[in-house]
Protein backbone atom coordinates (compact mmCIF):
# COMPACT_ATOMS: atom_id res chain seq x y z
CA UNK A 1 0.00 0.00 0.00
CA UNK A 2 2.88 2.36 0.82
CA UNK A 3 4.59 1.62 -2.47
CA UNK A 4 1.31 2.16 -4.33
CA UNK A 5 0.75 5.49 -2.55
CA UNK A 6 4.27 6.67 -3.46
CA UNK A 7 3.84 5.67 -7.10
CA UNK A 8 0.50 7.47 -7.37
CA UNK A 9 1.53 10.68 -5.58
CA UNK A 10 3.09 13.76 -7.15
CA UNK A 11 6.60 14.55 -5.97
CA UNK A 12 6.37 18.04 -4.45
CA UNK A 13 10.00 18.97 -5.25
CA UNK A 14 11.82 19.74 -8.47
CA UNK A 15 13.80 16.95 -10.18
CA UNK A 16 15.45 16.80 -13.63
CA UNK A 17 13.50 15.41 -16.56
CA UNK A 18 16.02 16.19 -19.31
CA UNK A 19 16.14 13.85 -22.34
CA UNK A 20 19.42 11.94 -22.70
CA UNK A 21 21.67 13.32 -25.46
CA UNK A 22 22.40 11.13 -28.43
CA UNK A 23 25.82 9.60 -27.94
CA UNK A 24 28.04 6.55 -27.62
CA UNK A 25 27.43 5.80 -23.91
CA UNK A 26 23.75 6.81 -23.88
CA UNK A 27 22.93 4.23 -26.54
CA UNK A 28 22.89 1.26 -24.14
CA UNK A 29 20.29 2.53 -21.61
CA UNK A 30 18.17 4.07 -24.39
CA UNK A 31 18.10 1.06 -26.72
CA UNK A 32 18.22 -1.80 -24.20
CA UNK A 33 16.14 -0.46 -21.32
CA UNK A 34 14.00 2.35 -22.72
CA UNK A 35 15.64 4.89 -20.42
CA UNK A 36 15.31 8.08 -22.42
CA UNK A 37 15.24 10.79 -19.70
CA UNK A 38 17.27 11.45 -16.56
CA UNK A 39 14.45 10.69 -14.11
CA UNK A 40 14.00 7.23 -15.65
CA UNK A 41 17.26 6.20 -13.93
CA UNK A 42 15.58 6.30 -10.49
CA UNK A 43 12.88 4.49 -8.60
CA UNK A 44 10.12 6.89 -7.56
CA UNK A 45 11.10 6.52 -3.87
CA UNK A 46 14.71 7.54 -4.47
CA UNK A 47 13.73 10.26 -6.92
CA UNK A 48 11.48 11.73 -4.21
CA UNK A 49 14.20 11.44 -1.55
CA UNK A 50 16.87 13.00 -3.77
CA UNK A 51 14.67 15.91 -4.83
CA UNK A 52 13.74 16.60 -1.17
CA UNK A 53 17.38 16.51 -0.06
CA UNK A 54 18.45 18.83 -2.89
CA UNK A 55 15.75 21.34 -1.94
CA UNK A 56 17.09 21.38 1.64
CA UNK A 57 20.71 21.75 0.50
CA UNK A 58 19.85 24.77 -1.65
CA UNK A 59 18.42 26.52 1.42
CA UNK A 60 21.59 26.10 3.48
CA UNK A 61 22.94 29.61 4.25
CA UNK A 62 26.74 29.06 4.21
CA UNK A 63 28.02 28.82 0.60
CA UNK A 64 31.08 26.72 1.45
CA UNK A 65 29.06 24.12 3.37
CA UNK A 66 26.35 24.21 0.71
CA UNK A 67 28.99 23.41 -1.96
CA UNK A 68 30.32 20.51 0.11
CA UNK A 69 26.81 19.10 0.48
CA UNK A 70 26.21 19.44 -3.27
CA UNK A 71 29.48 17.62 -3.93
CA UNK A 72 28.29 14.68 -1.83
CA UNK A 73 24.82 14.85 -3.35
CA UNK A 74 25.96 14.56 -6.97
CA UNK A 75 28.02 11.45 -6.20
CA UNK A 76 25.08 9.89 -4.37
CA UNK A 77 22.62 10.78 -7.15
CA UNK A 78 24.86 8.99 -9.66
CA UNK A 79 25.77 5.88 -7.67
CA UNK A 80 22.31 5.12 -6.32
CA UNK A 81 20.47 5.23 -9.62
CA UNK A 82 19.56 2.25 -11.81
CA UNK A 83 23.27 1.97 -12.58
CA UNK A 84 23.65 0.33 -9.15
CA UNK A 85 23.67 -3.39 -9.93
CA UNK A 86 22.83 -6.22 -7.53
CA UNK A 87 25.70 -8.68 -7.19
CA UNK A 88 25.70 -11.86 -5.19
CA UNK A 89 28.11 -12.12 -2.24
CA UNK A 90 29.05 -8.42 -2.55
CA UNK A 91 28.21 -6.32 0.48
CA UNK A 92 29.45 -2.95 -0.80
CA UNK A 93 26.39 -0.67 -1.04
CA UNK A 94 27.17 0.72 -4.49
CA UNK A 95 28.12 -1.48 -7.46
CA UNK A 96 28.33 0.86 -10.43
CA UNK A 97 30.41 -0.05 -13.48
CA UNK A 98 32.41 3.15 -13.87
CA UNK A 99 33.13 4.60 -17.30
CA UNK A 100 29.81 3.39 -18.72
CA UNK A 101 26.06 3.95 -18.40
CA UNK A 102 25.54 0.22 -17.97
CA UNK A 103 22.14 -0.72 -16.54
CA UNK A 104 22.12 -4.27 -15.18
CA UNK A 105 19.11 -6.55 -15.59
CA UNK A 106 19.04 -7.02 -11.78
CA UNK A 107 19.33 -3.70 -10.00
CA UNK A 108 19.86 -2.77 -6.37
CA UNK A 109 17.92 0.00 -4.65
CA UNK A 110 19.81 1.41 -1.65
CA UNK A 111 18.65 3.82 1.02
CA UNK A 112 19.54 7.34 -0.10
CA UNK A 113 19.68 8.78 3.44
CA UNK A 114 22.13 6.12 4.63
CA UNK A 115 24.23 6.57 1.50
CA UNK A 116 24.47 10.34 1.89
CA UNK A 117 25.22 10.08 5.61
CA UNK A 118 28.03 7.61 4.90
CA UNK A 119 29.44 9.77 2.12
CA UNK A 120 29.48 12.91 4.30
CA UNK A 121 30.62 11.58 7.65
CA UNK A 122 32.99 8.77 6.71
CA UNK A 123 34.38 9.90 3.36
CA UNK A 124 34.18 13.65 2.90
CA UNK A 125 34.26 15.14 6.40
CA UNK A 126 37.99 14.34 6.94
CA UNK A 127 38.83 15.74 3.51
CA UNK A 128 36.97 19.02 3.96
CA UNK A 129 38.36 19.38 7.49
CA UNK A 130 41.90 19.19 6.11
CA UNK A 131 41.06 21.89 3.55
CA UNK A 132 39.39 24.24 6.03
CA UNK A 133 42.37 26.58 6.40
CA UNK A 134 43.80 26.12 2.89
CA UNK A 135 43.17 29.49 1.26
CA UNK A 136 45.51 28.94 -1.72
CA UNK A 137 43.39 26.32 -3.45
CA UNK A 138 41.44 27.34 -6.54
CA UNK A 139 39.01 25.18 -8.47
CA UNK A 140 37.57 26.38 -11.74
CA UNK A 141 35.23 24.75 -14.20
CA UNK A 142 36.37 25.96 -17.58
CA UNK A 143 37.85 24.78 -20.85
CA UNK A 144 41.59 24.14 -20.80
CA UNK A 145 41.71 25.62 -24.30
CA UNK A 146 41.25 29.08 -22.76
CA UNK A 147 42.89 29.76 -19.38
CA UNK A 148 42.61 33.53 -19.79
CA UNK A 149 42.38 34.14 -16.05
CA UNK A 150 45.90 32.77 -15.53
CA UNK A 151 48.73 35.10 -16.50
CA UNK A 152 51.75 34.24 -18.68
CA UNK A 153 54.72 32.41 -17.12
CA UNK A 154 53.11 32.16 -13.68
CA UNK A 155 52.74 28.42 -12.97
CA UNK A 156 55.52 26.28 -11.43
CA UNK A 157 54.24 22.85 -12.45
CA UNK A 158 51.41 21.37 -14.52
CA UNK A 159 49.97 17.91 -14.04
CA UNK A 160 47.32 16.90 -16.56
CA UNK A 161 45.33 13.69 -16.96
CA UNK A 162 43.69 14.39 -20.34
CA UNK A 163 40.95 12.50 -22.19
CA UNK A 164 42.39 9.44 -23.94
CA UNK A 165 40.91 9.65 -27.42
CA UNK A 166 37.74 7.56 -27.56
CA UNK A 167 38.21 5.77 -24.22
CA UNK A 168 35.64 7.77 -22.24
CA UNK A 169 32.87 10.14 -23.29
CA UNK A 170 32.92 12.47 -20.30
CA UNK A 171 30.06 14.81 -21.15
CA UNK A 172 27.73 11.84 -21.67
CA UNK A 173 28.82 10.10 -18.46
CA UNK A 174 28.49 13.35 -16.46
CA UNK A 175 24.99 14.07 -17.76
CA UNK A 176 23.15 12.54 -14.79
CA UNK A 177 24.66 14.72 -12.07
CA UNK A 178 24.90 17.74 -14.35
CA UNK A 179 21.13 17.51 -14.83
CA UNK A 180 20.64 17.79 -11.07
CA UNK A 181 22.97 20.82 -10.89
CA UNK A 182 21.52 22.44 -14.04
CA UNK A 183 25.06 23.00 -15.31
CA UNK A 184 25.91 21.11 -18.50
CA UNK A 185 29.21 20.51 -20.22
CA UNK A 186 29.68 22.44 -23.44
CA UNK A 187 30.93 19.48 -25.47
CA UNK A 188 31.95 21.55 -28.49
CA UNK A 189 35.54 21.91 -27.18
CA UNK A 190 35.48 18.46 -25.49
CA UNK A 191 38.72 16.72 -26.47
CA UNK A 192 37.43 13.26 -27.40
CA UNK A 193 37.12 11.09 -30.49
CA UNK A 194 33.35 10.80 -30.91
CA UNK A 195 31.48 10.05 -34.13
CA UNK A 196 28.24 11.53 -32.81
CA UNK A 197 30.02 14.82 -32.12
CA UNK A 198 31.73 14.61 -35.53
CA UNK A 199 35.23 14.42 -34.01
CA UNK A 200 37.93 12.17 -35.38
CA UNK A 201 41.59 11.91 -34.46
CA UNK A 202 42.48 15.16 -36.25
CA UNK A 203 39.89 17.14 -34.26
CA UNK A 204 41.02 15.48 -31.04
CA UNK A 205 44.67 16.37 -31.73
CA UNK A 206 43.77 19.99 -32.54
CA UNK A 207 41.86 20.34 -29.26
CA UNK A 208 44.68 18.73 -27.26
CA UNK A 209 47.17 21.06 -28.94
CA UNK A 210 45.04 24.06 -27.96
CA UNK A 211 45.09 22.85 -24.34
CA UNK A 212 48.85 22.24 -24.38
CA UNK A 213 49.44 25.69 -25.87
CA UNK A 214 47.63 27.22 -22.90
CA UNK A 215 49.66 25.09 -20.47
CA UNK A 216 52.82 26.21 -22.27
CA UNK A 217 51.74 29.85 -22.02
CA UNK A 218 51.07 29.83 -18.27
CA UNK A 219 54.05 27.62 -17.32
CA UNK A 220 57.24 29.35 -16.24
CA UNK A 221 60.24 28.92 -18.59
CA UNK A 222 62.38 25.95 -17.64
CA UNK A 223 59.55 24.30 -15.68
CA UNK A 224 57.88 20.94 -16.20
CA UNK A 225 54.58 19.37 -17.17
CA UNK A 226 53.60 15.79 -16.40
CA UNK A 227 50.99 14.14 -18.64
CA UNK A 228 49.34 10.90 -17.62
CA UNK A 229 48.16 9.09 -20.72
CA UNK A 230 46.44 5.81 -21.46
CA UNK A 231 45.35 4.42 -24.80
CA UNK A 232 45.78 1.10 -26.58
CA UNK A 233 45.89 2.76 -30.02
CA UNK A 234 49.32 3.82 -31.22
CA UNK A 235 47.92 6.58 -33.45
CA UNK A 236 46.30 8.32 -30.45
CA UNK A 237 49.63 8.23 -28.61
CA UNK A 238 51.28 9.74 -31.70
CA UNK A 239 48.65 12.49 -31.78
CA UNK A 240 49.45 13.41 -28.17
CA UNK A 241 53.19 13.55 -28.95
CA UNK A 242 52.59 15.75 -31.97
CA UNK A 243 50.29 18.05 -29.99
CA UNK A 244 52.93 18.41 -27.27
CA UNK A 245 55.67 19.29 -29.75
CA UNK A 246 53.52 21.72 -31.71
CA UNK A 247 52.67 23.52 -28.49
CA UNK A 248 56.40 24.04 -27.89
CA UNK A 249 57.10 21.39 -25.23
CA UNK A 250 60.14 19.09 -25.39
CA UNK A 251 59.52 15.52 -24.21
CA UNK A 252 62.24 14.37 -21.80
CA UNK A 253 61.00 11.08 -20.38
CA UNK A 254 58.26 8.49 -20.92
CA UNK A 255 57.62 5.82 -18.31
CA UNK A 256 54.86 3.40 -17.35
CA UNK A 257 52.67 3.69 -14.27
CA UNK A 258 50.99 0.56 -12.92
CA UNK A 259 47.93 1.75 -11.00
CA UNK A 260 47.28 -1.85 -9.83
CA UNK A 261 43.50 -1.46 -9.96
CA UNK A 262 42.39 -1.59 -13.59
CA UNK A 263 39.43 0.18 -15.11
CA UNK A 264 36.43 -1.75 -16.44
CA UNK A 265 37.72 -1.49 -20.00
CA UNK A 266 41.27 -2.48 -19.00
CA UNK A 267 40.01 -5.60 -17.25
CA UNK A 268 37.48 -6.72 -19.87
CA UNK A 269 39.16 -5.70 -23.14
CA UNK A 270 41.90 -7.97 -24.44
CA UNK A 271 43.39 -5.16 -26.51
CA UNK A 272 43.52 -2.66 -23.66
CA UNK A 273 46.85 -1.40 -22.38
CA UNK A 274 47.09 -2.29 -18.68
CA UNK A 275 49.43 0.53 -17.67
CA UNK A 276 49.36 4.28 -18.07
CA UNK A 277 52.20 6.28 -19.59
CA UNK A 278 53.74 9.13 -17.63
CA UNK A 279 55.16 11.75 -19.99
CA UNK A 280 57.56 14.37 -18.61
CA UNK A 281 57.96 17.44 -20.83
CA UNK A 282 59.49 20.84 -20.22
CA UNK A 283 59.15 24.38 -21.49
CA UNK A 284 62.62 25.55 -22.66
CA UNK A 285 63.91 28.50 -20.68
CA UNK A 286 64.19 31.94 -22.20
CA UNK A 287 67.97 31.71 -22.40
CA UNK A 288 67.81 28.75 -24.78
CA UNK A 289 65.10 30.37 -26.92
CA UNK A 290 67.05 33.64 -27.16
CA UNK A 291 70.29 31.86 -28.09
CA UNK A 292 68.44 29.70 -30.60
CA UNK A 293 67.01 32.76 -32.34
CA UNK A 294 70.57 34.01 -32.86
CA UNK A 295 71.92 30.63 -34.02
CA UNK A 296 68.81 29.16 -35.67
CA UNK A 297 69.63 26.88 -38.60
CA UNK A 298 73.31 26.52 -37.63
CA UNK A 299 75.17 23.51 -36.25
CA UNK A 300 76.07 25.57 -33.19
CA UNK A 301 72.37 26.13 -32.49
CA UNK A 302 71.63 22.40 -32.83
CA UNK A 303 74.37 21.40 -30.39
CA UNK A 304 73.36 24.12 -27.97
CA UNK A 305 69.88 22.55 -27.86
CA UNK A 306 71.29 19.04 -27.34
CA UNK A 307 73.51 20.23 -24.49
CA UNK A 308 70.52 21.89 -22.84
CA UNK A 309 68.28 18.87 -23.48
CA UNK A 310 70.76 16.34 -22.06
CA UNK A 311 70.95 18.47 -18.94
CA UNK A 312 67.19 18.10 -18.49
CA UNK A 313 67.06 14.32 -18.98
CA UNK A 314 67.08 12.05 -15.91
CA UNK A 315 70.02 9.77 -15.14
CA UNK A 316 69.06 6.07 -14.97
CA UNK A 317 68.21 5.11 -11.41
CA UNK A 318 69.59 2.05 -9.63
CA UNK A 319 66.70 -0.22 -8.67
CA UNK A 320 67.06 -3.73 -7.27
CA UNK A 321 70.64 -3.84 -8.54
CA UNK A 322 69.62 -2.93 -12.10
CA UNK A 323 70.06 0.10 -14.33
CA UNK A 324 67.58 0.45 -17.17
CA UNK A 325 68.61 2.08 -20.44
CA UNK A 326 66.66 5.31 -21.07
CA UNK A 327 65.47 5.55 -24.67
CA UNK A 328 65.44 9.37 -24.54
CA UNK A 329 69.25 9.34 -24.19
CA UNK A 330 69.81 7.18 -27.29
CA UNK A 331 71.08 8.76 -30.50
CA UNK A 332 67.99 8.29 -32.68
CA UNK A 333 65.60 9.89 -30.18
CA UNK A 334 68.01 12.75 -29.49
CA UNK A 335 68.08 13.34 -33.24
CA UNK A 336 64.27 13.29 -33.38
CA UNK A 337 64.03 15.84 -30.55
CA UNK A 338 66.57 18.12 -32.26
CA UNK A 339 64.72 17.93 -35.58
CA UNK A 340 61.35 18.57 -33.93
CA UNK A 341 62.73 21.59 -32.06
CA UNK A 342 63.82 23.12 -35.38
CA UNK A 343 60.78 22.23 -37.49
CA UNK A 344 58.26 23.41 -34.90
CA UNK A 345 60.01 26.79 -34.94
CA UNK A 346 60.05 26.95 -38.74
CA UNK A 347 63.83 26.56 -39.00
CA UNK A 348 65.86 24.41 -41.40
CA UNK A 349 67.55 21.39 -39.76
CA UNK A 350 71.33 21.94 -40.14
CA UNK A 351 72.51 18.34 -39.64
CA UNK A 352 71.79 15.06 -41.41
CA UNK A 353 71.32 11.97 -39.26
CA UNK A 354 74.87 10.71 -39.98
CA UNK A 355 76.40 14.12 -39.23
CA UNK A 356 74.43 14.29 -36.02
CA UNK A 357 75.44 10.80 -34.86
CA UNK A 358 79.10 11.50 -35.60
CA UNK A 359 78.96 14.86 -33.81
CA UNK A 360 77.16 13.33 -30.86
CA UNK A 361 79.91 10.76 -30.30
CA UNK A 362 82.58 13.40 -30.66
CA UNK A 363 81.02 15.80 -28.14
CA UNK A 364 79.40 13.73 -25.40
CA UNK A 365 80.38 10.65 -23.35
CA UNK A 366 78.56 7.45 -24.38
CA UNK A 367 77.52 4.67 -22.02
CA UNK A 368 75.53 1.60 -23.12
CA UNK A 369 74.26 3.49 -26.17
CA UNK A 370 73.18 6.49 -24.05
CA UNK A 371 74.73 9.98 -24.13
CA UNK A 372 75.46 12.24 -21.17
CA UNK A 373 77.02 15.51 -20.19
CA UNK A 374 80.46 14.92 -18.60
CA UNK A 375 79.23 15.43 -15.04
CA UNK A 376 76.22 13.18 -15.71
CA UNK A 377 78.49 10.46 -17.10
CA UNK A 378 80.52 10.53 -13.87
CA UNK A 379 77.34 10.02 -11.82
CA UNK A 380 76.18 7.24 -14.15
CA UNK A 381 79.58 5.50 -13.82
CA UNK A 382 79.21 5.59 -10.03
CA UNK A 383 75.81 3.93 -10.26
CA UNK A 384 77.09 1.49 -12.87
CA UNK A 385 79.71 0.19 -10.44
CA UNK A 386 76.96 -0.59 -7.95
CA UNK A 387 74.68 -2.26 -10.51
CA UNK A 388 74.53 -5.98 -11.16
CA UNK A 389 73.36 -5.47 -14.74
CA UNK A 390 72.14 -2.92 -17.26
CA UNK A 391 68.72 -3.78 -18.68
CA UNK A 392 68.34 -3.03 -22.38
CA UNK A 393 65.01 -1.86 -23.72
CA UNK A 394 63.00 -4.53 -25.59
CA UNK A 395 62.94 -3.89 -29.35
CA UNK A 396 60.28 -5.28 -31.66
CA UNK A 397 61.11 -5.31 -35.37
CA UNK A 398 58.11 -4.01 -37.32
CA UNK A 399 59.60 -1.67 -39.93
CA UNK A 400 62.81 -0.54 -41.58
CA UNK A 401 63.87 1.77 -38.78
CA UNK A 402 63.40 -0.76 -35.98
CA UNK A 403 65.14 -3.42 -38.11
CA UNK A 404 68.23 -1.17 -38.43
CA UNK A 405 68.19 -0.54 -34.67
CA UNK A 406 67.97 -4.28 -34.01
CA UNK A 407 70.87 -5.02 -36.37
CA UNK A 408 72.96 -2.29 -34.75
CA UNK A 409 72.45 -3.90 -31.32
CA UNK A 410 73.44 -7.31 -32.69
CA UNK A 411 76.54 -6.08 -34.49
CA UNK A 412 77.72 -3.92 -31.60
CA UNK A 413 78.15 -7.13 -29.62
CA UNK A 414 80.30 -8.75 -32.33
CA UNK A 415 80.63 -8.79 -36.16
CA UNK A 416 78.42 -11.43 -37.78
CA UNK A 417 77.95 -12.93 -41.22
CA UNK A 418 74.73 -12.88 -43.18
CA UNK A 419 74.28 -16.55 -42.36
CA UNK A 420 74.64 -15.86 -38.64
CA UNK A 421 72.11 -13.06 -38.71
CA UNK A 422 69.46 -14.55 -41.03
CA UNK A 423 67.81 -17.03 -38.60
CA UNK A 424 67.95 -14.49 -35.75
CA UNK A 425 66.42 -11.80 -37.93
CA UNK A 426 63.64 -14.03 -39.24
CA UNK A 427 62.75 -15.11 -35.70
CA UNK A 428 62.75 -11.53 -34.42
CA UNK A 429 60.96 -9.88 -37.31
CA UNK A 430 58.76 -12.88 -38.14
CA UNK A 431 58.21 -10.98 -41.37
CA UNK A 432 55.54 -9.03 -39.44
CA UNK A 433 56.16 -5.70 -41.11
CA UNK A 434 53.60 -3.01 -40.52
CA UNK A 435 50.82 -2.62 -43.05
CA UNK A 436 51.87 -0.41 -46.00
CA UNK A 437 55.56 -0.81 -45.07
CA UNK A 438 57.64 -2.11 -47.98
CA UNK A 439 59.51 -5.15 -46.59
CA UNK A 440 63.26 -5.21 -47.18
CA UNK A 441 65.62 -8.16 -47.42
CA UNK A 442 68.22 -8.53 -44.70
CA UNK A 443 71.03 -8.18 -47.25
CA UNK A 444 69.71 -4.78 -48.44
CA UNK A 445 69.48 -3.53 -44.84
CA UNK A 446 73.06 -4.61 -44.21
CA UNK A 447 74.45 -3.14 -47.44
CA UNK A 448 72.79 0.25 -46.87
CA UNK A 449 73.69 0.68 -43.20
CA UNK A 450 76.75 -1.42 -42.27
CA UNK A 451 80.18 -2.45 -43.55
CA UNK A 452 81.67 -5.88 -44.28
CA UNK A 453 85.19 -7.06 -43.34
CA UNK A 454 87.49 -9.38 -45.30
CA UNK A 455 85.92 -12.42 -43.60
CA UNK A 456 82.43 -11.52 -44.78
CA UNK A 457 81.31 -10.34 -41.36
CA UNK A 458 79.15 -7.25 -41.04
CA UNK A 459 80.00 -4.63 -38.44
CA UNK A 460 78.94 -1.16 -37.26
CA UNK A 461 81.04 1.45 -39.09
CA UNK A 462 82.85 4.23 -37.27
CA UNK A 463 81.04 7.61 -37.40
CA UNK A 464 83.06 9.01 -40.32
CA UNK A 465 82.48 6.00 -42.57
CA UNK A 466 78.86 5.97 -41.42
CA UNK A 467 78.45 9.42 -42.95
CA UNK A 468 79.45 8.06 -46.37
CA UNK A 469 77.00 5.17 -45.96
CA UNK A 470 74.28 7.55 -44.90
CA UNK A 471 74.82 9.71 -47.98
CA UNK A 472 74.57 6.65 -50.24
CA UNK A 473 71.46 5.44 -48.43
CA UNK A 474 69.87 8.88 -48.62
CA UNK A 475 70.41 8.97 -52.40
CA UNK A 476 68.55 5.66 -52.72
CA UNK A 477 65.75 6.87 -50.47
CA UNK A 478 65.39 10.17 -52.32
CA UNK A 479 65.33 8.34 -55.64
CA UNK A 480 62.35 6.36 -54.37
CA UNK A 481 60.74 9.50 -52.91
CA UNK A 482 60.85 11.20 -56.32
CA UNK A 483 58.63 8.41 -57.65
CA UNK A 484 56.13 9.14 -54.86
CA UNK A 485 56.26 12.88 -55.60
CA UNK A 486 55.72 12.41 -59.35
CA UNK A 487 52.98 9.78 -59.11
CA UNK A 488 49.26 10.07 -58.47
CA UNK A 489 46.68 8.22 -56.44
CA UNK A 490 46.99 6.53 -53.07
CA UNK A 491 50.23 4.82 -52.10
CA UNK A 492 49.57 1.34 -50.73
CA UNK A 493 53.06 -0.08 -50.14
CA UNK A 494 56.12 2.16 -49.81
CA UNK A 495 59.30 2.77 -47.82
CA UNK A 496 58.32 4.97 -44.92
CA UNK A 497 61.97 5.92 -44.45
CA UNK A 498 61.99 7.19 -48.07
CA UNK A 499 58.98 9.40 -47.28
CA UNK A 500 60.74 10.76 -44.20
CA UNK A 501 64.00 11.39 -46.09
CA UNK A 502 62.07 13.19 -48.83
CA UNK A 503 60.20 15.32 -46.30
CA UNK A 504 63.51 16.29 -44.65
CA UNK A 505 65.03 17.31 -48.00
CA UNK A 506 61.90 19.21 -49.09
CA UNK A 507 61.75 21.05 -45.75
CA UNK A 508 65.41 22.04 -46.06
CA UNK A 509 64.71 23.36 -49.57
CA UNK A 510 61.45 25.04 -48.45
CA UNK A 511 59.53 22.91 -50.94
CA UNK A 512 56.44 22.69 -48.76
CA UNK A 513 54.06 21.89 -51.63
CA UNK A 514 55.86 18.57 -52.28
CA UNK A 515 55.51 17.54 -48.63
CA UNK A 516 51.78 18.26 -48.68
CA UNK A 517 51.28 16.56 -52.06
CA UNK A 518 53.03 13.33 -51.02
CA UNK A 519 51.36 13.35 -47.59
CA UNK A 520 47.97 13.40 -49.29
CA UNK A 521 48.95 10.25 -51.18
CA UNK A 522 49.61 8.38 -47.91
CA UNK A 523 46.92 6.47 -46.02
CA UNK A 524 45.67 8.71 -43.22
CA UNK A 525 46.51 6.10 -40.58
CA UNK A 526 50.15 5.96 -41.71
CA UNK A 527 50.45 9.73 -41.52
CA UNK A 528 48.87 9.87 -38.08
CA UNK A 529 50.96 7.08 -36.55
CA UNK A 530 54.38 8.62 -37.13
CA UNK A 531 55.10 11.87 -35.26
CA UNK A 532 57.98 12.84 -37.57
CA UNK A 533 55.99 12.57 -40.82
CA UNK A 534 53.00 14.22 -39.21
CA UNK A 535 55.16 17.05 -37.90
CA UNK A 536 56.59 17.84 -41.34
CA UNK A 537 53.14 17.67 -42.93
CA UNK A 538 51.40 19.88 -40.34
CA UNK A 539 54.09 22.55 -40.51
CA UNK A 540 54.34 22.42 -44.31
CA UNK A 541 50.55 22.69 -44.57
CA UNK A 542 50.71 25.79 -42.38
CA UNK A 543 53.29 27.32 -44.72
CA UNK A 544 51.25 26.53 -47.83
CA UNK A 545 47.96 27.77 -46.42
CA UNK A 546 49.44 30.64 -44.42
Amino acid sequence: ALIRRIEESDIPYWFPTDPLPEGYNTRQPMESHGITHVHHFYTRRNLWALSAILAKIKLFPLPRIRSALLFAFTNTAYRYSSLNAFRFNVSFPSNVTMGTLYVASLRKESNILNALRNKLLRRLKPVFASLLFQDEIYIETTSATDLNRISWDSIDFVFVDPPFGANLMYSELNFLWEAWLRVFTNNEPEAVVNKVQGKGLAEYQALMEACFREFYRVLKPGRWMTVEFHNSQNRVWRAIQEALQRAGFVVADVRTLDKRQGTFKQITSTGAVKQDLIISAYKPNEGLEERFQLKAGTEEGAWDFITYHLGRLPIPELRDGKLEVLAERQDYLLYDRMVAFHVQRGVAVPLSAAQFYAGLRGRFPEREGMFFLPEQAAEYDRRRLQAEEVVQLPLIVTDERSAIQWLRLQLQQQPRTLGDLQPLFMREAQMAWEKNEKPLELRQLLEENFLQDEHGRWYVPDPHKAQDLERMREKALLREFRQYAEGRGRLKVFRKEAVLAGFRRAWREKDYETIVRVAHRLPLRVLQEDPARLMYYDNALGKVEG
